[in-house]
This record gives C-alpha cells, structure tokens and sequence, in this order.
C-alpha cells in the first residue's frame, strides 16, 4: 500500500488499487510511521512529498514486493497453477476491437484467471502502468520510455471513411491530395493518432477542415455516418459499419500508412504465470495477424 502511495502520489488511487478506503490507507501509513518512527510523507496540500526516510523505505519495499512477487510466481509454477487478476488499460479503439478476441481465447485457456479491463485516453493508460494501477497498457503509437517494456504488435492500416452519399464513395481508392480543403472528422489534438494523421498531412501538403474533434473512435463514425465530415481511421476499427454499409472505406494510394499498436508494461517487474500467459498469446495473435 506504501508503494502504491508512493508512485500514485495519491490516497484516493493508493485505497482504489488496493479496495479499501482513503483513511484505510492513512491508517496504514501512520501505522508505518510509527513501527520506523520517521515521518515518511511531507504532508502537505500542494504537493505529495517522500521524505528522506520514505524515499529509502520506498526502495526497499519494492525489493521485497518483487522478491515475494517472484516467490508466489515460483510457486504457482512448480505447482502448474495459472490464476489471479490481471489489470489491463487500454485506450477505446484497441479495447473495443483488438482485445476481445485475444481475452476470449485466454480465458478458454485459462478460465480461473480474472481479465479487469479499463479504457483510457493514451496519456492515462501510461500514467496506470508507471502507477501500477494496471500490470499491462495497450497503446497506439507507442512512446519510447526507458522504464517501460514494450511488445509491438500488429499495424493497422489507415483509409479514408466516408458517407455512402458523399462523392468520394464512388472511388475504390484515393489519394491524399483529394481531401484537401474537406470537412474532416479528427480526434482530439493530444491523441496519438491525431499527431501521426496530422503529421501525414502537412508531410503531403494537405490542409482540411477540422469541423468536429473527439476522443474516441466511435464518436468519429458516428458524426462520418451522418455525413458531417470524412476522416482517416484505422482499417480494424470499421468492419462492422462497412458491412452494414453506414460507412465506405477507401484505401489510401498515397503509401502504405498504418497505426502501430503495442503492449506495455513496467519494467522489472515480476510477470506472474497468468500474465506471461497473457503477453504471448497477445504475441502469437499479433504474429499470425502480421504473417
């Protein structure tokens, strides 16, 4: 709990990791405090602060959290055993789309292993994995970071989406030059997919008309299907609507542009049985995808 304190820099998320209450864990903190007498924790409203003695406290409950971490890994091994939670934060896309069959085919593998999924803005989903909140982030566009792990999984290609109506839907493909100066569907400026598909436009020297903004993949075909707009979104994330033909997808003849998505998790930490299992089935599915 003094660990999740200290990374989480937060009571709140410190007692929601652990399922107990905000004065739970201030008991708790006290009750350390008084155990080392040392004042562990500046308390102060503007800032969370680590004194000197809760710095080294810190550093020393991590070694013995992986050490016993490791110990029940051991054991859940030499006894063949595959259990426990496994806390995944994913943004909406990925989570919507990617993830389900990967958890189906777990937990047919793996029935007695609970899969507690969050969806997330990216910068949260980052955020949880440097906090602990989750033991796995699943990303677009990953950012390098020294004190993460990071599995690349599978590329996504980009296209264009439009109404069945709009003039664009009697092309089988199209080039980027074409959506200059047209109503354009985005996502909100600081999603990583955003940066990548503005990136790709100013690299083509292609300006558009940025008439909605959202956070999610699923408010963007929402306001394509009523016509407000085109957008350029990742291939898996409209099969459904394409099928349904509420949307028309048109490959881009400009490159080949895709999303990279991947998995993340801190690193040194101790991966237990379920969650190695977890990481290469993800691996394995996104193989297969990419072969």
């Amino acid at each position: 709990m003094f660990c999740d304190l200290a990374e989480t820099e937060s009571f709140t998320k410190a007692a929601h990791i652990n399922g107990v209450t905000q004065s739970a864990v201030s008991q708790q903190i006290s009750s350390l405090e008084r155990q080392f007498k040392s004042l562990l924790i500046e308390r102060s409203k503007k800032k969370f602060r680590l004194t000197r003695e809760g710095e080294v406290l810190y550093e020393y409950s991590k070694q013995i959290i992986q050490t016993y971490g490791g110990l029940q890994s051991k054991l859940q091994e030499i006894k063949n055993i595959i259990s426990g939670t496994i806390r995944v934060s994913t943004i909406y896309s990925i989570g919507l789309h990617d993830l389900p069959p990967y958890i189906k085919r777990f937990l047919k593998e793996y029935p007695t292993v609970h899969v507690h999924v969050e969806y997330r803005r990216a910068n949260q989903v980052y955020e949880d994995v440097h906090s602990n909140v989750v033991d796995l982030g699943l990303v677009a566009y990953p950012a390098k970071d020294p004190k993460l792990e990071t599995i690349s999984l599978r590329k996504d290609p980009l296209v264009l989406i439009c109404h069945p109506q709009h003039p664009f839907a009697k092309q089988r493909s199209i080039k980027l030059k074409s959506v200059n100066g047209h109503k354009f569907i985005a996502f909100e400026p600081d999603i990583p997919t955003r940066k990548a598909l503005d990136k790709i436009l100013k690299d083509a020297g292609v300006e558009v008309k940025n008439v909605m903004e959202f956070d999610n993949i699923e408010t963007v075909k929402r306001a394509v299907e009523i016509d407000a707009g085109v957008s350029i979104v990742p291939q898996g994330t409209i099969t459904q609507e394409v099928s349904k033909q509420t949307l028309v997808s048109l490959p881009i003849e400009d490159d080949e542009l895709f999303r990279p998505l991947a998995a993340i998790y801190k690193k040194n930490k101790v991966l237990s049985p379920a969650m190695r299992q977890f990481i290469n089935i993800i691996k394995e599915s996104s193989a297969k995808v990419l072969a």
